[in-house]
């Protein structure tokens, strides 16, 4: 058997969890393939609640299999991917390709059907993504540039005439009208082909969460297979429900730790310290704008203080496991 696998990711979401694959079911409709639900850790019955209910509601005897598997730890959005895709197909086959899809996403009937015709039709490319929206019906700004040390001041100064001239580093593109290319997607709804995952490897088991799908999508790039944005493919995705991101106060050390390791591995330790410099600088510059123009600061409490001192314990310190500072999250 190969086909399709399709892999949706719960911690502590089980009824929303249930209601994304319900609708990616009818989306998969006439398409071969499986779909496993992977409970990551939850500790809250998650796994049993769906578990019993895909049991009855027949779904582990349909045409998808639907198949609920507990990973047994929770190591963040990436290791809770992989540990699906590792899983593979009910014989034990490799599928052909991946499908992703978050907890609090929901697929529209075309859906994905559009992803998978994209990337049989275009066989260099690796990966093909969705156009999202919001459950208020608004487009999410889910395309990306790769983060640089040029985005990285852009975003924190936040000047008109400086955005322009870096206006080709900046990382959150306008939201694209055409089917197209662009560096990475979010992984709300991402389709991968299998053999470009075989060749680069999965996700970085090392991204608690957040900048594991940019630095997938570059390792893919590299490799010679780039992402498409696919706007005939449509998903509702609410957002933030595992995360909290919406409630954030601080910077939590899990993001600062993926962004400084996405830099550090992919540009080395003195392009890490340069982009990280970058932001200081220009959210200090940006803070003194402040004293004499009301605007909204734009970013948590204490987030340059947050990241400095991230730095200097990253130069300082001993490596320490993080693990203890880190939420139970799928993504």
């Amino acid at each position: 058997m190969a086909g399709l696998l399709t892999v949706l990711l719960n911690w502590r979401s089980a009824e929303m969890t249930l209601q994304a694959a319900e609708a990616a079911l009818v989306a998969l409709d006439g398409i071969a393939g499986a779909l496993v639900i992977v409970d990551n850790d939850s500790g809250d019955g998650s796994f049993q609640v769906m578990l019993a209910e895909v049991q009855k509601r027949g779904w582990d005897k349909g045409a998808q299999a639907v198949r609920v598997l507990q990973s047994g730890h929770n190591g963040g959005f990436g290791a809770g991917n992989n540990f699906g895709i590792r899983a593979g197909m009910p014989d034990g086959s490799t599928p052909d390709f991946v499908y992703i899809l978050n907890s609090d996403a929901f697929p529209e009937p075309d859906a994905i059907r559009a992803l998978l015709l994209h990337l049989q039709a275009n066989p260099t490319v690796g990966f093909a993504g969705s156009f999202i929206y919001g459950d208020d019906g608004a487009a999410h700004r889910t395309a990306f540039r790769f983060p640089s040390i040029a985005s990285e001041f852009e975003g924190q100064l936040r000047f008109g005439p400086v955005s322009r001239a870096l206006n080709r580093f900046v990382v959150a593109q306008p939201i694209p009208q055409v089917t197209g290319r662009v560096d990475w997607l979010a992984g709300a709804s991402l389709m991968m082909r299998m053999s470009v995952l075989q060749q680069i490897g999965l996700f970085d088991e090392q991204f608690f969460l957040y900048f594991e799908e940019t630095d997938l999508c570059r390792r893919a790039a590299l490799a010679g297979f780039p992402t498409d944005y696919v706007v005939e493919s449509r998903v509702m995705h609410i957002g933030s429900v595992s995360t909290g991101m919406r409630e954030w106060q601080r910077i939590p050390s899990f993001w600062l730790d993926s962004r400084l390791h996405y830099f550090t591995k992919n540009h080395g330790v003195a392009y890490s310290a340069a982009a990280t410099f970058s932001v200081l600088v220009a959210g200090l510059l940006w803070r003194a704008r402040l004293l004499i123009q009301r605007k909204d600061r734009g970013d948590p409490p204490f987030y340059l203080t947050d990241l400095a001192r991230h730095a200097l314990r990253a130069i300082f310190a001993k490596p320490r496991n993080t693990a203890q500072s880190r939420p139970s999250v799928e993504g």
